[in-house]
C-alpha cells in the first residue's frame, strides 16, 4: 500500500495536467505483452491512460518519420531512438535502456534438454525469424543461426517477432527465433533459451517523442518505467536490465 502510495505522489508530482491526457505509445511487438500488463498499473496510479501501437521498431521508425502522432517509441534496439533524436523527432535527454532482451527458440518437433544445453536441430529444413530488415531480433536471430551453423535453413521470414510465434503455432514453419518474454506468454510451444553469448546484445531504448515533448503524461510514464515496480514486471516477462 505505501509503495502505491509513493508511486501516485511521485506521479502526481509533474503535472496536475498531467491525469487527463493519454500516452500514445508505439511499442516494438516483442514487448507488447509486458505493455499490455504494466498498463493498468501505470493507469492506476496515474489517471492518465495508455494507447498501444506495436509493430517491429523498423515500421514504427518508418511511421514516427512520417509523421505518425506517437508521443513514445519503446523500441527493440537503440540506433533508431538515436536516429529520430539526430532528426530533431525525439527529446535526445529522455533516451534510455529500459530493458535488455533474450531470444529463444520455439521448436515444437525438437527434444528441449533439460539441462540447458543446445537441442539437437539437425533434421530442420525451416525456420522462422523476425524479417532481418525492420526488425533488431531478427538481426539477433541471423547471428544464432550462423553460431548454431543451421544458416542454411530456408527461412520463413515474419513482420516481427510476434509473428513467429504466429507462424510456428499455426505450422507454417516448424520452428522459430523469436523473443524468450513471447516464448514464455506461449507456455505450451516448447522452447530452448538461447544463451545470450550467441547474438548481439538486445539493449531496449525508450524515448520520448519531440511533439509530445509537453505532454505530463508521456513524461511521467518514462520516468515511471525506470521504477522498482515497473522493473519487477519487466524482469517477470525474462528481460534483463542493465
Amino acid at each position: 500500500m505505501l509503495r502505491f502510495l509513493m508511486l501516485t505522489l511521485a506521479v502526481l508530482a509533474f503535472a496536475p495536467t498531467a491525469m487527463a491526457e493519454t500516452v500514445r505509445v508505439a511499442v516494438a511487438a516483442n514487448f507488447r505483452t509486458v505493455l499490455t500488463a504494466l498498463q493498468p498499473e501505470f493507469e492506476a496510479a496515474s489517471g492518465a491512460k495508455i494507447q498501444i501501437s506495436a509493430g517491429s521498431t523498423g515500421q514504427l521508425a518508418a511511421q514516427i518519420g512520417n509523421g505518425a502522432p506517437f508521443d513514445v517509441f519503446l523500441s527493440a534496439d537503440q540506433t533508431r531512438p538515436a536516429r529520430l533524436v539526430a532528426d530533431g523527432l525525439a527529446v535526445a535527454q529522455s533516451q534510455f535502456t529500459y530493458a535488455t532482451g533474450r531470444l529463444a527458440l520455439l521448436a515444437p518437433g525438437v527434444e528441449i534438454p533439460q539441462d540447458g544445453s543446445i537441442p539437437d536441430l539437425g533434421d530442420l529444413d525451416r525456420m522462422s525469424i523476425a524479417n532481418p530488415r525492420t526488425a533488431p531480433y531478427g538481426i539477433a536471430a541471423m547471428e544464432v543461426l550462423d553460431q548454431l551453423d543451421i544458416a542454411g535453413v530456408q527461412l520463413v521470414l515474419a513482420q516481427n517477432a510476434g509473428g513467429v510465434v504466429a507462424a510456428v503455432a499455426s505450422g507454417a514453419a516448424p520452428a522459430g527465433v523469436t523473443a524468450l518474454s513471447l516464448a514464455k506468454d506461449r507456455g505450451q510451444l516448447p522452447a530452448w533459451p538461447i544463451p545470450a553469448e550467441l547474438h548481439m546484445p538486445l539493449h531496449q531504448d525508450a524515448v520520448l517523442l519531440t511533439k509530445a515533448a509537453q505532454n505530463q503524461a508521456a513524461i511521467a510514464f518514462l520516468d515511471w518505467l525506470k521504477g522498482q515496480d515497473a522493473q519487477h514486471i519487466i524482469r517477470s516477462h525474462g528481460y534483463a536490465l542493465d
